[in-house]
């Protein structure tokens, strides 16, 4: 919902990335919209209709990194009393939507670089590997150079990840767009009361 000249271009760029099966990074504030642009580009894409997988990495607790993007067997570590399916396996055929991206430790990004490059994974405690078709996208509001350039994350992750680079900006720069979204809002609200029991 804009009419906004620059978040326009943005939209007219991230259709361009959603028909080209390429890994893509979202970059903006908070609030700007990032996962809603990960859903679209996921639906506008030969993936559509494919699981579209959410992760928050930087709400992942650092030692079940592995587990949960992987998963694991039964007794890979105490407490796993049963084999868990992955983010990675889950998403196999459609999307995994890699949110806070730049929150992931150094060596976990190691992992997920090596999947990224060669599309196998293993669960952990498990030592047969499988292939996974998974579409990343990640979003971020950190600057992930700035990162790099301080030793916080790693290069090669980046440029796998950043084919297609989109920039989000925050709605005080999109001129015209608060009242329009104000607006839409406000109808919405509207609309869900009427459709409550007892609505007067």
């Amino acid at each position: 919902i804009t009419h906004n000249p620059e978040m326009k271009r943005v939209i007219r760029k991230a259709e361009k990335i959603a028909v080209r099966d390429v890994s893509a990074l979202i970059m903006g504030e908070s609030g700007t919209g990032k996962e809603l642009f990960a859903k679209a580009i996921h639906n506008a894409s030969q993936r559509q209709g494919k699981p579209f997988i959410i992760v928050n990495c930087g709400a992942i607790p650092k030692d079940l990194i592995d587990s949960e993007l992987f998963g694991h067997v039964k007794g890979a570590f105490t407490g796993a009393n049963s084999s868990k399916v992955g983010y990675f396996e889950a998403a196999d055929g459609g999307t995994l939507f890699l949110d806070e991206f730049g929150e992931l430790p150094l060596d976990a990004q190691v992992r997920l670089l090596r999947v990224l490059q060669s599309g196998e994974m293993s669960r952990v405690g498990d030592s047969t590997t499988k292939y996974v078709d998974v579409r990343i996208i990640a979003a971020t509001n950190r600057n992930l150079l700035a990162e790099i350039t301080q030793g916080n994350f790693r290069e090669d992750l980046f440029y796998r990840v950043a084919i297609g680079i989109i920039s989000l900006p925050p709605l005080r720069d999109r001129v015209g767009d608060l009242s329009l979204l104000a607006d839409f809002l406000i109808k919405k609200i509207n609309q869900d009361a009427a459709n409550q029991p007892g609505y007067i």
